[in-house]
């Protein structure tokens, strides 16, 4: 399994992050449509429009940022579309490289 888990940035206990990774992989692989770098510390996953998918995202979004604060996620809904944006600082901009290239394998593996 990929990781991108930075080390000296997480609270999440390490028998825990395993879990972690697998919940957003089981996400990226039912819901995932798009992948999409908008900048070296800004990613956008386009999202299946559906609401049990947005409160899924949601939650592990909430959960992330409990333990990583360095992220920013934010959650945006429109007429067909959900879109999931993952900001870092610049010195984690290579955690999105992680988290993209997971959701890109899960997306095109399912």
């Amino acid at each position: 399994m990929p990781t991108w888990i930075a080390d000296d940035a997480c609270l999440l206990p390490a028998a825990d992050r395993a879990a972690r990774l697998a919940a957003f992989d089981d996400l990226f692989a039912a819901a995932v449509r798009s992948v999409e770098r908008l900048e070296p510390t800004r990613l956008r996953l386009g999202l299946s429009p559906d609401p049990a998918v947005a409160a899924r995202a949601a939650d592990l979004s909430l959960r992330e940022a409990d333990c990583c604060g360095f992220f920013t996620f934010q959650l945006t809904a429109g007429t067909g579309r959900l879109e999931l944006d993952i900001a870092v600082p610049e010195h984690r901009a290579g955690v999105l490289d992680g988290i993209a290239a997971q959701a890109e394998a899960a997306r095109t593996s399912s």
